[in-house]
């Protein structure tokens, strides 16, 4: 295993696979590039990999003419991240970076498969059932990101605050999505739960013709702050009122094996 406080390695091939990582983030996922900005600078690169990792698994849906592709490409990287990849990996920077930061760092792989799992859904235009649901979906694709993040700014060590990952993560996911409400809305795909459209007397036709999109994300907000509540209360910020627990996605062991 790699030393995570080593400097990148001279392999040239890698080092550029990792500047690629960077310049897909400023290019696509500038919010979270800019993040990076505030980390040490030699866990820059690594952070880079991970969040390139999720981008490329985030834009399958855009990139595919149908399904089928998509699900060639999802299980592409499962197969990456368990070892079994097919072809060259070294042909791929983004998979190339992301199992380098796997190795220095320890992460445990079934994260990020998991991460890979949830973006299925995606493919289709399947309606959200739950509020559960969507919760569940959040937290595989963002709250897992906090806590590998953290991982890797501890240097491959537990830091610790998986509940605090875990609903920053969902509280996110959650603002992201009624961000992109309108642009989902015109591919013909909806992330509201049917609970509350049902709650709110709104038909899924409804929000794709562009009517009462307001009337039925209002609740989503109001979720998200739960959530934020939820994160400071666990850093002490304000009383706690009930026992903090992390969400599942983010109760994987940091000790997995890669």
């Amino acid at each position: 295993m790699h030393d995570p406080f080593e400097p990148l390695p001279a392999d040239p091939r890698l080092a550029d696979a990792y500047t690629y990582c960077e310049e897909l983030l400023r290019q696509y996922d500038r919010d979270r590039w800019l993040a990076c900005l505030f980390a040490p600078f030699d866990k820059r690169p690594h952070l880079h990999a991970l969040y390139a990792f999720s981008l490329d698994v985030a834009r399958i849906r855009d990139v595919v003419s149908d399904p089928r592709p998509g699900e060639i490409r999802y299980q592409w990287w499962r197969d990456a991240l368990e070892g079994e990849p097919r072809g060259d990996i070294s042909a791929h920077p983004v998979a190339s970076a992301i199992l380098d930061t796997i190795v220095r760092f320890r992460l445990p792989r079934v994260a990020l498969t998991n991460l890979v799992d949830a973006r299925t859904f995606d493919l289709y235009d399947d309606p959200m059932p739950g509020l559960r649901q969507l919760e569940g979906y959040c937290g595989e694709t963002c709250s897992a990101l906090f806590r590998l993040a953290g991982l890797i700014l501890a240097g491959g060590r537990d830091p610790g605050g998986a509940a605090a990952c875990g609903h920053a993560g969902i509280a996110y996911a959650l603002t992201g999505l009624l961000r992109a409400l309108p642009w989902h809305a015109a591919r013909g795909q909806i992330y509201l739960p049917e609970e509350i459209l049902a709650r709110r007397g709104v038909a899924r036709s409804d929000i794709f013709a562009g009517k009462r999109r307001r009337n039925c994300a209002v609740s989503l907000p109001n979720c998200a702050r739960f959530r934020v509540d939820i994160c400071a209360s666990s850093r002490g910020r304000r009383p706690r009122r009930r026992a903090i627990r992390a969400p599942r996605c983010c109760r994987w062991r940091w000790s997995s094996p890669c």
